[in-house]
């Protein structure tokens, strides 16, 4: 008779490096996450509101909160910013006759 830890493994089975009870670094998963610019481009395509349903749920996984409250912040900024200018130039065409 044999001990159960004489037993072969499964080649599909994987045991978990524990450490202290935790699994060791390198069997946790990591995700790279979006830069700076790639976070830009995603809030962007999220004011127009066309971003596929895919993309949105493969970006959402790589987010970083602080980058994305930055390009939000910016990217209101600058849509106010042309709103205004927007109306300061159509005003100004206005009176100018």
């Amino acid at each position: 008779m044999t001990a159960p830890d004489d037993e072969p493994e499964a080649p599909t089975a994987r045991k978990a490096d524990v450490v202290n009870g935790a699994p060791a670094e390198e069997t946790l998963p990591t995700a790279r996450k979006l830069a700076l610019g790639q976070t830009f481009r995603m809030v962007a395509w999220s004011f127009l509101g066309i971003r596929r349903s895919a993309d949105h749920a493969q970006d959402v996984q790589k987010l970083n909160p602080v980058h994305v409250v930055i390009a939000a912040v910016i990217g209101v900024a600058v849509f106010v910013l042309f709103l205004v200018l927007l109306v300061h130039f159509v005003i100004g065409l206005a009176t100018s006759h």
